[in-house]
């Protein structure tokens, strides 16, 4: 078993490099990310515009929040987001998209 003192001024990457573990929250936050986008997707509802952003409206200042599409995206290692939009649109596509993208990407 790892004890680390309170005190120690360890980073998280040491502490996990001594106790063999790797991060899985990050990986199990974007697969489930990825699929309840692929979902949404699919529907072509309500939630399917806003996530495209095609409602009409004005968007509040200051610096633009990061768009899940933008992460996932990068996460998945898509080159363009009609390359994402497609493949989201054939469920095993984006199945497999998904499970290559947590077996190599580490968050």
């Amino acid at each position: 078993m790892l004890r680390i003192s309170w005190t120690e001024r360890t980073s998280n990457e040491t502490v996990l490099i001594e106790a063999n573990s790797r991060r899985s929250l990050i990986k199990t936050i974007r697969k489930r990310q990825a699929t309840f986008l692929g979902h949404v997707m699919r529907r072509e509802k309500l939630e399917h515009l806003i996530t495209t952003g095609k409602l009409d409206g004005k968007r509040g200042r200051g610096k633009q929040r990061e768009k899940m599409m933008d992460g996932l995206k990068r996460w998945l290692g898509s080159g363009s987001s009609t390359e994402t939009m497609t493949a989201m649109g054939h469920r095993e596509l984006w199945r497999n998209m998904i499970a290559d993208a947590s077996k190599h990407c580490t968050g």
